[in-house]
């Protein structure tokens, strides 16, 4: 039998448990990684510029699935430490529900005004088709990208995080070798990137649903249920953290792209590519870590294990600083080698690259204890205070540094600035910690 959420966690079984949805998160960074790489190497820069000016919109809409995920997860581990299991079923069918309606609304919004968001964001007549064509096709399938989401958190939640991790294994193997097809050998440009996406993202996100819908050894199956909007709305309400993060990323990263075309033009744009790509490795191993210690600290709460709380909380801050260390050694020493992979045929868009990353990457060192923070109060079931942590760290920190620092630094103070966010959130997660530690008895 595997690691149960009821059991006391040493660092060896939260390694184990939470391998598989590190895992999951690192193929799941795949897509845009590896579309990122095919555009920019055989379709050229212009189209690259577009995938990148867009794809913040994209990220956008699909988010909301992680919102239902994160926020639905916490609800029903909590409700299943409680010995509340038939209830907890019924909450996780709703999620499903939910996601289902939104992700058709969502999708038919985006599909009609992607030539408008396209242009609002600063797209030129040379990108403009590429970004519509792209757009569409991916929020055309956004319903798919938001169950991916979904299942990424319910997985955990129902003690089958392995499962989890095939089912995106699958999808992330598919994406890579469609791009290759459709790109490199049918030479399909830009709508062959998105073609790639959207089936992978259709095996990650649909295939779960058959595996809950029918009979199955995990903690969690669809079943008939009544939509209870006061269960939804408080799912929502508690994942709204997970959501403002991705939403204020996604709005922070328009705001660098305005910055970077003032201040370097099509190749800051094409840069900021190649170090978000970076970014969403490092950042998936995080995330990962988070959505698998989730559901852990949700049930313990909802079983009155504060003593385990406090376990899994001193582990978890040392673990996520320790990867921080090794992750900013580690992309300081790849940002050439990786530079270089994805637009080494430029020279000088080269060597704007490499010194984007070896900036962007002191970010990692701090950034990892403030996305466990945040999920961490989620996972209490307080998406207020989560909420706070994820606006002032994202919105509020970085607009303020992406719009002062280049004044200062130039193109420089663009790179810095999220590392300065970052070390400013710490101090707001630090002084949360303290101040709950009574409410919660995790010190």
């Amino acid at each position: 039998m595997g690691i149960q959420l009821s059991e006391h966690f040493t660092y060896k079984k939260l390694f184990h448990f939470c391998l598989p949805t590190v895992a999951m998160m690192l193929c799941t960074s795949l897509y845009s990684i590896v579309d990122g790489y095919f555009v920019s190497n055989y379709v050229g820069k212009t189209a690259f510029a577009a995938v990148n000016l867009i794809m913040p919109v994209l990220m956008i809409f699909g988010c909301f699935g992680f919102m239902i995920g994160t926020g639905g997860s916490a609800l029903v581990g909590k409700t299943l430490g409680e010995k509340k299991r038939e209830t907890a079923n019924r909450y996780f069918t709703m999620m499903i529900y939910l996601t289902l309606i939104l992700g058709v609304l969502l999708s038919v919004i985006g599909v009609i005004f992607m030539r408008q968001i396209a242009y609002m964001l600063g797209a030129t007549e040379a990108m403009i088709e590429d970004c519509v064509l792209y757009g569409r096709i991916m929020n055309g399938w956004n319903t798919a990208f938001m169950l991916q989401y979904l299942f990424q958190s319910f997985f955990v939640t129902a003690q089958k995080p392995q499962l989890g991790f095939l089912a995106t294994v699958v999808a992330g193997l598919s994406n890579v070798i469609l791009d290759a097809l459709f790109i490199a050998v049918f030479h399909w440009g830009i709508a062959g990137a998105a073609w790639a996406s959207v089936i992978g993202q259709c095996i990650g996100g649909v295939l779960p649903l058959f595996y809950f819908l029918r009979e199955n050894s995990s903690l969690l199956r669809i079943q008939k249920t009544d939509i209870e909007l006061p269960i939804l709305s408080k799912a929502c309400l508690n994942g709204a953290s997970e959501l403002m993060t991705n939403i204020s990323t996604s709005l922070v990263g328009i705001l660098y792209n305005f910055q970077l075309i003032k201040y370097a033009g099509e190749n800051g744009v094409a840069a900021y590519g190649v170090v978000m790509y970076t970014q969403f490795v490092f950042a998936a191993a995080f995330l990962g870590y988070t959505i698998g210690t989730g559901p852990i600290v949700s049930y313990h709460y909802g079983a009155g294990n504060y003593g385990e709380l406090k376990n899994l909380l001193k582990k978890s801050i040392f673990i996520v600083f320790g990867a921080g260390l090794a992750m900013l050694v580690l992309a300081y020493f790849l940002a050439g080698p990786l530079s270089d992979i994805f637009v080494g045929y430029d020279e000088e868009l080269l060597q704007i690259t490499k010194n984007a990353l070896s900036i962007y990457a002191c970010s990692f060192v701090v950034y990892g204890v403030n996305v466990f923070a945040s999920s961490f109060f989620t996972a209490l079931n307080n998406g207020g205070v989560s909420a706070a942590i994820s606006f002032l760290r994202t919105l509020v920190f970085q607009t303020i540094a992406v719009l002062g620092l280049p004044l200062l630094l130039g193109l420089d103070g663009i790179w810095w600035a999220v590392t300065v966010a970052e070390i400013l959130a710490l101090m707001v997660s630090a002084a949360f910690i303290v101040t709950k530690r009574k409410q919660y008895h995790y010190l």
